[in-house]
């Protein structure tokens, strides 16, 4: 028994061609728009690549920049195929397309399908890459001098202030780096010498965050350096006093604004490959209409489409049966391979008479 079996006429399946025909179009816009997405979400992490470890975070713009593509040439084609079906002369130089057409389409909404779950999912490789990436832009504050690194304080600080946040995981994180360039410390200050002794590797630690960590919103002034020390500020106390810092780490804010990007993202790819899927039942339904007219001189005549020409059990049970037809044959092949290189290697027993 066919799956999802439609009676049609002549007028129906007129409706149904230029209903899809429209229905393509549409689709070839929406291919426009997720190509302008993942184009948007790639501009948007090369803009902040430097605080990135890793490549890993362009597989989602780049998928969607492929898939628009795809979207595009494919319903385009569908398009010129829907029009055409109006014209039986015209439809049957399409006929022997329409099958590996049809599974291509396949196989290419699971591709927006796995894209969508991928836009979801990717949170966890987003933290990781920008955990690792902040941690190592922020080391790298300092070398305004170093070819390669002196663009990186001005990117750790602009991130700061655009996304109002500090440090990677919080404004501690940067009393555990020396963030203070050697070329504006005074090594003959005692302060100095005993900050660089007291520690293993010899660097200038403080309590202290860049001006960039500051909140503008904050009325009192910016508690920048000796933030832990209530004794240098006055009527301060750092256990209960709300500090003028941006208290969210950067990876926070920037996991937050990419992940609620891509989520967008998703849902609305997730809308184009139900849409895409409509239309491909659509194309089915037509395709099967139009092949099972039994009097193709009258195009009055009645006829039936379906999704698929027997049930989904038995659709499932003949692909299994071939799949397995296919893997006996070439074991079969492999075998015949095999003997005729034993047939091959052995050598003639010669026999000496004297």
């Amino acid at each position: 028994m066919a799956l999802l079996k439609v009676k049609f006429n002549q007028k129906k399946r007129v409706k149904l061609a230029q209903g899809l025909w429209l229905m393509n179009w549409f689709s070839v816009f929406a291919g426009i728009l997720v190509f302008s997405m993942g184009l948007f979400l790639k501009i948007e992490l090369r803009k902040r690549s430097e605080v990135m470890d890793n490549s890993e975070s362009h597989f989602v713009p780049n998928s969607l920049i492929l898939m628009g593509i795809l979207s595009c040439a494919f319903n385009g084609f569908a398009g010129k195929i829907c029009y055409d079906s109006l014209d039986p002369a015209k439809f049957a130089k399409w006929k022997p397309l329409l099958k590996p057409y049809l599974a291509l389409c396949f196989f290419f909404n699971i591709l927006i399908f796995f894209i969508a779950l991928i836009c979801f999912l990717m949170r966890g490789s987003l933290e990781s890459t920008l955990a690792q990436g902040l941690k190592n832009g922020m080391k790298f504050y300092r070398d305004t001098d170093t070819p390669g690194r002196c663009f990186m304080k001005k990117t750790i600080d602009m991130l700061q202030i655009e996304f109002k946040c500090c440090g990677n995981n919080g404004f501690k994180d940067w009393f555990e780096i020396q963030w203070i360039s050697n070329r504006y410390l005074d090594f003959s200050s005692k302060e100095v010498k005993d900050r660089i002794k007291s520690n293993v590797d010899g660097r200038y630690l403080v309590d202290g965050v860049p001006f960039s960590c500051c909140n503008p919103s904050s009325p009192r002034p910016c508690i920048q350096y000796q933030v832990t020390n209530n004794s240098a500020h006055y009527s301060y106390d750092y256990q209960t006093e709300e500090l003028n810092l941006w208290r969210r780490g950067c990876r926070e804010a920037l996991l937050h604004y990419y992940s609620s990007m891509m989520s967008s993202m998703g849902a609305v790819v997730l809308l184009v490959w139900l849409f895409e899927m409509s239309v491909m039942v659509g194309l089915r339904l037509l395709h099967t209409s139009l092949e099972s007219i039994t009097n193709p001189e009258d195009p009055e005549c009645e006829s039936e489409g379906w999704i698929l020409e027997n049930s989904l059990k038995d659709t499932l049970k003949s692909a299994l049966e071939n799949l397995k037809k296919i893997g006996k044959f070439n074991q079969v092949e492999a075998d015949a391979e095999g003997a005729e290189g034993e047939e091959g290697g052995k050598t003639p027993a010669i026999t000496t008479v004297s």
